[in-house]
Parts: structure tokens; C-alpha cells; sequence
């Protein structure tokens, strides 16, 4: 009985911690170039900084993955609306959406149904364990 209990509270500890990795990754805060949509220098990083066009990165949270570019909200890394369900260029909040090239980048190859949402400049696995893949 008292091994019984173990495994349990070991099952459920596990459980537990691999939900909590799954949900950190949902919320993931990307840097993106916070120029005027008519500015194409398309800088992603894990980090504030600057852009390769000078101009602030600004913290944002990933809307979709569609082909080549990624939708981002222009909310801030606090916020968590999605991608508006009536006017695809707009978030939920109403503010435009920022629209970057993921060409040479690598996503998550887990296909439409998967929310993971990762994006990196190398390749390896995405928060869902699949392969990602180059853009």
C-alpha cells in the first residue's frame, strides 16, 4: 500500500511539472522590431535590444504561424489575446497585428492543430518535442 502511495504522488508530481512546461512555453515573449509596418528588416530575438533598422525591440507574444511569417501582438509581452476572430490583421485588443518574415528561421513542424508557437534562428526541437523545421 505504501508503494502504491509513492507511485501515485511521483505519477502526479510528474504530471504536474510537465503541464507547467507546456504552459511556459505557450506564453514565450518574443523581441520584435517595433518600426512602421512600411520597414522590413524583420529582427526576431529572445532578447530587448535594438533591431537591425536601430529602432527598440518591443516584447510581443506570438498570434499564428502562417507559411513564412509570424502574426505578432503589439499589446506588449503582458498581454494574452489572440488573433481577432473577425478581422485577421488585428489582434483581440484591436491593435494591428505585426506581420514578420520567418524566412530563414526555423518553426515547429507540428502542423495547423499545434499551438506551440516556437520560433528559433537554429534548428532542434519545439516545446512539443517535434522536429522544427527551416522556413
Amino acid at each position: 500500500m505504501k508503494r502504491a502511495w509513492i507511485f501515485i504522488l511521483i505519477a502526479g508530481f510528474i504530471i504536474t511539472s510537465l503541464g507547467m512546461v507546456i504552459a511556459a512555453d505557450k506564453d514565450k515573449v518574443f523581441y520584435v522590431c517595433n518600426c512602421k509596418d512600411d520597414c522590413h528588416c524583420n529582427s526576431i530575438s529572445k532578447e530587448p535590444g535594438k533591431c537591425t533598422c536601430g529602432t527598440e525591440l518591443m516584447g510581443t507574444h506570438v498570434l499564428a504561424i502562417e507559411k513564412d511569417v509570424a502574426k505578432f501582438c503589439r499589446c506588449g509581452a503582458e498581454c494574452t489575446c489572440e488573433l481577432s476572430k473577425t478581422d485577421p490583421a488585428k489582434c483581440g485588443c484591436g491593435k494591428p497585428v505585426k506581420v514578420v518574415s520567418l524566412k530563414g528561421k526555423y518553426v515547429c513542424a507540428c502542423g495547423g492543430d499545434c499551438q506551440c508557437n516556437t520560433i528559433s534562428d537554429k534548428p532542434g526541437k519545439c516545446g512539443c518535442g517535434k522536429e522544427m523545421k527551416q522556413i
